[in-house]
């Protein structure tokens, strides 16, 4: 019953763009977004359990020798990053 009032975008940021711009009265983007930009205000979430979990893996691609790899992994693992994760709004799972 809403398809001729709804905007597609390429990417969730698009979307939050229209929306912080008034170019859109509403926008579905994640929480994190929507805390990323001041110009937006959350009005309704989506229980959580209405939706798959969003997961963001972290891994080094096989056979590469790129010696950041470990380093890297080892500090998003890091409470260091997991302090970060928190302030943006993520959880970091064990």
């Amino acid at each position: 019953g809403v398809a001729d009032q709804v905007v597609q975008t390429d990417n969730v940021r698009a979307a939050l763009a229209l929306v912080a711009l008034g170019e859109a009265p509403f926008g579905v983007v994640y929480a994190t977004d929507a805390a990323a930009e001041p110009d937006v205000s959350v009005v309704a979430t989506f229980p959580a359990d209405s939706h798959p979990a969003i997961v963001y893996p972290a891994a080094a691609v096989a056979g590469s020798d790129n010696a950041l790899n470990g380093p890297f992994l080892d500090y998003l693992a890091s409470a260091k990053a997991a302090e970060v994760f928190g302030r943006m709004g993520f959880e970091v799972l064990e």
